[in-house]
């Protein structure tokens, strides 16, 4: 009886999983693996929203598999020793893995391919599981990746994506072999307190119901931070618990403005991840280096703590450094406000808050997120590397009657309409009484500090 491994990673589903179905249609039975990866933790990639989000996704893809006569089969380590261990015991010929990105992943693959080859065993890498399209299919033809998203998105939408597969029917699994118990969100400590629930199930269940209620809207509303109408996947897209491929496909069914807005911010997606995986070093150097001297030193800390506590006197900034901290996700327009502020306003490494964001997010992706700062400090794709948003300004665009600035900075409660993004200072007796701190810097200042050490005095 033929046995194959079926590695799992960033890919927790059993729809529209290539790996999976080439396993069960090359072998009798099929182990479905998953190894809590000491490497992971050694990173500092295992932060407890994600691992309590991870926990989740491995309890429903056990259920699932469980539905299907199988189960899902854990085990704790170095990745490569436990597959390893796994194959040896089953007798396994094959293991199949979804094809990764980042330097970590890159390596895991190399590593995994040359101790099994060693043992007369393969491994099978597959493509356009992780990301809709995969990295490296569309090129310019000067390089081995596009730096620019305008001209990839174009490239990537004249591309055919494969045809989604559906989930297996039933999926055998070899007798006796050992499987440590699957973890449990109750297990983790340190979440944040309104941290989303994980798994394919979980997931599937919200796309159907966002398309149905948001999708079509998407254009109009994906920038309105009050309405908090965007899809809220990207921890699903992050764990695998949906396929991109099969994302886009369901959207473009729908069509319409909405649904070529939103395919377009999952090009983003798949855009940072060709970029990441020709430049695995932009994970923490400058992809486009500005000669930046980053302050440091005590002020400089102060400045950056108060950013990470919301409490920088600016009310869309500390909303969304709030909203993060409480859910463990934020919006992605704060997103790209926050970031500015710190790196162009404050003038703090990228890195740092790219660290901060990684500690919390339960969707913290390595290419998405650290080439977002990248974009936003202005050492990434960005091609105009000097811009800086004003937060006084965004807030009045993207939330005019300050609806979230005051749901999550409840000081500035009384203070009506746009005047809630104004910054107070010491004239201002209502803010003074409400405990709300003044700004750290003046912005004028700010932008000067930053043009200077850029050199666009």
């Amino acid at each position: 009886m033929t046995v194959s491994v079926v590695l799992f990673t960033s890919d927790l589903r059993l729809h529209d999983h290539p790996p999976l179905r080439a396993a069960l249609l090359s072998a009798d039975t099929v182990v479905p693996l998953f190894v809590r990866d000491d490497g992971i933790a050694a990173a500092g990639f295992d932060a407890p929203n994600r691992r309590a989000f991870l926990a989740d996704c491995l309890a429903d893809l056990d259920t699932g598999l469980r539905d299907r006569g199988g189960r899902l089969v854990v085990r704790s380590g170095d990745v490569v020793d436990q597959v390893g261990k796994v194959a040896a015991e089953t007798g396994a010929r094959d293991v199949h893995i979804a094809a990764g990105v980042s330097g970590y992943a890159q390596r895991r693959e190399v590593r995994l391919r040359d101790a099994l080859e060693s043992e007369g065993r393969l491994l099978h890498v597959h493509d356009a599981v992780i990301t809709a399209l995969a990295p490296g299919s569309v090129t310019p033809a000067d390089s081995d990746h596009f730096a620019v998203f305008t001209p990839y998105f174009r490239r990537w939408s004249q591309e055919l994506l494969r045809d989604p597969l559906g989930a297996p029917r039933a999926v055998r699994v070899p007798d006796g072999i050992r499987s440590d118990p699957v973890p449990s969100r109750a297990e983790v400590s340190g979440t944040s307190a309104a941290l989303a629930g994980g798994g394919e199930t979980e997931g599937r269940r919200r796309l159907a119901a966002w398309k149905r209620s948001n999708l079509a809207h998407y254009e109009d509303r994906h920038d309105d931070l009050a309405a908090d109408a965007t899809s809220r996947l990207s921890p699903h897209l992050h764990f695998g618990t949906l396929s991109p491929a099969e994302v886009v496909h369901r959207a473009r069914k729908d069509g319409g403005p909405g649904a070529e807005a939103f395919v377009r911010q999952i090009c983003w997606r798949d855009f940072h991840h060709q970029v990441l995986a020709a430049r695995p070093a932009a994970s923490r150097a400058d992809y486009r280096t500005r000669h930046d001297r980053w302050r440091s030193g005590r002020q400089a800390e102060k400045e950056t703590a108060a950013w990470k506590e919301g409490r920088t006197g600016y009310p869309m900034v500390d909303a969304a450094m709030r909203q993060l901290r409480h859910e463990g996700w934020m919006h992605n327009r704060g997103r790209l406000l926050v970031a500015s502020f710190l790196t162009k306003t404050l003038y703090v490494d990228w890195r740092v808050g790219a660290r901060h964001f990684l500690d919390l997010l339960v969707d913290g992706d390595v290419a998405n997120n650290q080439l977002n700062w990248q974009w936003a400090a202005g050492t990434g794709t960005d091609t105009r590397p000097n811009r800086v948003l004003n937060p006084v300004v965004q807030g009045k665009r993207f939330d005019p009657d300050g609806t979230y600035v005051r749901r999550w900075v409840p000081e500035l409660e009384g203070i009506p309409g746009k005047a809630v993004h104004e910054p107070w200072k010491r004239s201002d007796p209502e803010r003074a009484c409400s405990g709300y701190p003044e700004p750290l810097i003046d912005l004028a200042d700010g932008l000067a500090r930053f043009r200077r050490a850029r050199g666009r005095d």
